[in-house]
């Protein structure tokens, strides 16, 4: 029997991961230079793994899932889609990659009416494609200039969504701890087979690296973003934990308002009207998923 859905408390709890993960996500143009994807991944997931362990130790949760393999598998799932997004991060402004990953809630839906039987109401779908529109006035995409890579974003989300179901479907009644742990091992795992198997050549894009020479900078900024992650996804697993998927995911919009904002804020990126009338846009339509969700 799945918990009583609670749109208002899962709203608050997405919307605090974001704001976290829109900081430390951030963070990662300071060590692109001189580590690696799966050196990135394979470090801050042992960080976290670490941080996660000590906390169960003292008592704040439980590691251990009850059911190993629909965690295992809604973890690989996630990790796939991260690893497309910080491979993406690496390459492109952030701004696009966080609005194609913004496809997720669409997936959602999707998934959700296809697999699930469940009804899109023309409130929520009205929420969606504005939340959506508001996404594409902040990144204003250039159709003339696109290639495969410019898709990649779009294939994390559906990846995303996949995962974001699964949490809800697969995982009712798992912990957060149980959740937060099954996933950075997952991409801990994927960050140890890219660091042995890909060379360490300097010259290589970020994610065609394998294992870099670490200095005390790229661990403390490791450092600051492993527990970033801590907080940010153990907020947006509970979140999807008390409220249904396809309510919920429209509230992910905020990480391009708090991601936009916070490189505003460390790196001096300036936001134009239009892509300030588009934050407008997906503030919108995460309120009117609140208000149709009640609490």
């Amino acid at each position: 029997m799945q918990a009583p859905v609670s749109s208002l408390s899962a709203a608050l709890f997405i919307l605090m991961g974001m704001a976290t993960l829109g900081f430390s996500d951030n963070l990662l143009a300071l060590i692109v230079d001189d580590s690696s994807l799966w050196q990135f991944h394979l470090m801050r997931s042992a960080m976290v793994l670490v941080m996660l362990f000590c906390a169960a130790a003292l008592g704040y949760g439980l590691i251990r899932p009850k059911r190993w393999g629909a965690v295992a598998a809604r973890s690989f799932i996630q990790g796939i889609a991260l690893l497309i997004y910080f491979g993406c991060v690496a390459i492109m402004p952030i701004g696009v990659v966080v609005a194609g990953f913004f496809t997720a809630p669409l997936f959602v839906a999707i998934i959700g009416r296809v697999f699930q039987g469940k009804r899109i109401g023309p409130l929520h779908a009205l929420a969606i494609g504005l939340g959506f529109l508001g996404a594409l006035l902040v990144i204003r995409p250039d159709t003339s200039s696109l290639d495969w890579v410019s898709f990649l974003p779009i294939l994390g989300g559906f990846f995303y969504a996949v995962g974001a179901v699964a949490t809800r479907a697969w995982c009712e009644g798992e912990g957060t701890f149980a959740l937060s742990a099954g996933f950075f091992l997952a991409l801990g795992i994927f960050g140890a087979v890219g660091a042995i198997l890909l060379p360490a050549d300097p010259a290589a894009d970020f994610s065609l690296r394998g294992w870099m020479p670490m200095d005390g900078g790229v661990l403390f900024w490791l450092a600051v973003q492993s527990v970033g992650a801590v907080i940010g996804i153990a907020c947006i697993f509970r979140g999807y934990q008390l409220g249904e998927a396809s309510q919920v995911a429209v509230f992910e919009y905020s990480l391009l308002v708090f991601a936009s904002g916070w490189a505003w804020f460390l790196w001096g990126q300036a936001i134009p009207p239009l892509g300030l009338f588009g934050m407008a846009l997906i503030i919108t339509s995460g309120a009117l998923i609140a208000w149709r969700g009640g609490t």
